[in-house]
């Protein structure tokens, strides 16, 4: 089900560094979005869990927690902002993309958006068509300077087509054969990854390097097929050739492309095929 939801916070020196927080801490706040942590991964810069439904990324001082299906995150920002209070609060942006059977959610946008404005100032927006692929962005209203070097790209494809698309519906699907099928030992080299097929089709992986991180979901259904690819490369200027790779393997009939870059305006591309 194509019912993408991203929070990303980052906090002041206020609260302890979020690496030092509790596993069960993690684990609870993953409980409040209905999921549960599969597994895990470390570098000295980075927590990696991937989730029955999707990812949480923890660094020193912010968090990033992406999840899909009929996901109540709203649940665990609240739950998060609840414990350490709206003065922890640097940075905050909650998102959520436009939901194919959004008669299933648990949650509306309009509840969500309530929810944080009950807790934080917030600012609101839509990005992208009415009538078609677009995304809802709550951002905190507060003054907040990045870093040049903050950047995130989103890669979002619709009805992936082709050989490798017909494997990732198959039975028997193994993970390091959808490795060697959509690449990743190559394109994300040097990074350690962890990943998760599941089944009958489905399949998640996170990757870190440093302070860098990447994630990838896919759920493959003929009809509805949908994968999201998500890092903090620039996948627009230096890691450009893992967006144009990604389209060249999976064959989307559709896709959207999302840059959030301290550089310049925030944008989005949308491109069919």
């Amino acid at each position: 089900m194509k019912a993408q939801k991203k929070v990303e916070v980052i906090v002041n020196d206020t609260i302890p560094a979020l690496r030092s927080l509790e596993r069960e801490f993690w684990g609870e706040m993953v409980k409040k979005a209905n999921a549960e942590i599969i597994s895990e991964i470390s570098n000295d810069l980075c927590d990696a869990y991937l989730l029955s439904e999707s990812s949480l990324f923890v660094w020193d001082d912010r968090f990033l927690m992406l999840t899909y299906g009929t996901t109540t995150l709203i649940e665990s920002v609240v739950y998060f902002v609840d414990t350490y209070g709206e003065n922890a609060i640097e940075f905050f942006i909650y998102q959520r993309k436009n939901e194919y059977k959004s008669n299933l959610q648990l949650t509306s946008v309009e509840e969500d958006l309530a929810k944080l404005r009950e807790r934080l100032p917030m600012n609101a927006y839509r990005l992208g068509y009415l009538d078609s692929h677009h995304h809802y962005l709550m951002h905190y209203d507060k003054a907040y300077k990045p870093l040049d070097s903050d950047h995130t790209s989103e890669l979002l494809m619709y009805h992936i087509r082709g050989e490798v698309a017909q494997y990732l519906r198959s039975a028997n699907q193994t993970v390091q054969k959808i490795r060697e099928h959509l690449c990743l030992d190559s394109l994300f080299s040097g990074f350690v990854l962890d990943d998760f097929a599941f089944s009958p089709c489905g399949y998640s992986i996170n990757a870190i390097k440093g302070d860098k991180y990447a994630t990838i979901h896919i759920t493959p259904e003929e009809n509805s097929s949908y994968v999201s690819l998500e890092t903090n490369l620039n996948l627009s200027a230096e890691y450009e050739y893992i967006y144009k790779k990604t389209i060249a393997i999976l064959k989307p009939k559709s896709w959207d492309f999302v840059s959030f870059d301290t550089k310049k305006t925030d944008s989005e591309y949308s491109n069919r095929c």
